[in-house]
């Protein structure tokens, strides 16, 4: 089976030990195109090239790189007819041009195809978007969405082809292990680690820490237009001195991080035009047994399920109540500490991941399975 996936989120050397996995399943021959770096809303990702056995990594140009809806891989096609893929895996969001462009290309040389989405509310997008998600829809022989909320969309959409719903990363267990937890006292450890955007609702997490009674200490892990704000919020509130704002870290010096705190704190906030998809910081923290707590926006319920703690989203007293509570309660901590890791070794390492990837792969293949037209 040989399966070529284009992704320009394994940039991210962390990410690559999936790729790593899938190459590792029987009769996968695995070859990947990513972008030698990528334009985020944190800023540009160079390509870390960290996790690359078994597989051929692909470094191709991309144009309108920092585009979402409208990069793409100039190179591609050639490489669909050079390798010839038996399934073309396109890690990308269906309504975007590098997706339609991708697809396109691989049903011409005759490979099955598979898209992947995190979109998780329901939206109608402008031409030509609107155009490129409904031929894909048309295209594909299958589909990928990221959370149960994302399946449902497609659906609603219009897509109706075989869907299987699958994470797009999980975490490396290995390189994500718990640290001597044992012994440890006040101050409370507390973390946050994203974009420091208005819809994370990091200042929610400010209020509330600056009413708690007991000593604590906090880090702030990520870059985004907000900072400012933040920091400005930290000093009218008088917890600058206990707040750090860390600043973006690679994704290889995040157990490092991890290791240095106690709980980990999602305080996402919906929004109309947005709300967590995932939160894959959660699993990185519980497969290192920081205790999570998180809103209960989007898919964040659904990623910590019994393993952390939920509170209303914007609720700065109910936060502090959880913090209060894992603070006088030591016990407690490790408790839901090993479950978090227990649930993420069930569920969300990148093993688990790319087996079910690998099962996708198996069904799209199956003896008299025809490529192409999403049935």
């Amino acid at each position: 089976m040989r399966v070529l996936m284009v992704s320009k989120a394994c940039v991210v050397g962390a990410y690559q030990t999936k790729l790593e996995a899938l190459a590792g399943m029987p009769g996968v021959e695995l070859f990947v195109i990513v972008p030698p770096y990528w334009k985020g809303p944190e800023g540009t990702t160079v390509l870390e090239q960290r996790h690359t056995a078994g597989y051929q990594l692909i470094i191709s140009p991309m144009r309108w790189n920092g585009h979402f809806h409208i990069h793409y891989y100039p190179e591609l096609p050639r490489w669909v007819r050079q390798l010839r893929p038996d399934i073309l895996h396109m890690d990308e969001e269906p309504y975007n041009l590098a997706t339609y462009l991708g697809l396109r290309a691989g049903r011409a040389a005759g490979a099955r195809t598979l898209f992947f989405t995190w979109q998780n509310l329901l939206r109608v997008y402008p031409p030509p978007f609107r155009w490129f998600e409904q031929a894909n829809f048309r295209t594909a022989d299958y589909a990928i969405a990221g959370n149960a909320d994302a399946a449902d969309v497609l659906r609603r959409k219009g897509y109706a082809g075989p869907l299987a719903i699958i994470p797009q990363f999980g975490v490396d267990a290995v390189q994500f292990r718990p640290p001597a937890r044992e012994g440890r006292g006040q101050p409370l450890r507390v973390g946050y680690a994203g974009r420091l955007v208005s819809e994370k609702g990091v200042h929610v997490l400010l209020e509330a820490l600056a009413g708690l009674s007991f000593p604590w200490q906090a880090s702030i892990v990520g870059e985004g237009p907000e900072r400012p704000a933040l920091e400005a919020l930290a000093r009218r509130l008088g917890i600058a001195e206990r707040v750090e704002f860390v600043g973006r870290l690679r994704s290889t010096d995040m157990p490092a991080w991890y290791a240095g705190i106690d709980v980990l704190v999602l305080p996402s906030l919906r929004r109309p035009n947005w709300m967590e998809q995932f939160g894959r910081v959660l699993i990185e923290a519980m497969a290192m047994e920081a205790v999570v707590i998180g809103s209960d926006c989007g898919e964040i319920p659904r990623v910590i399920g019994e393993a952390g703690l939920i509170f209303p989203e914007g609720d700065a007293r109910a936060l502090r109540e959880h913090l209060g509570r894992l603070a006088a309660h030591p016990e407690e901590r490790r408790r839901l500490g090993r479950a978090g890791r227990q649930r993420v070794l069930a569920h969300f390492t990148q093993e688990r991941v790319a087996a079910q990837t690998y099962e996708v792969y198996q069904a799209m293949t199956a003896p008299g399975r025809a490529a192409g037209g999403g049935k």
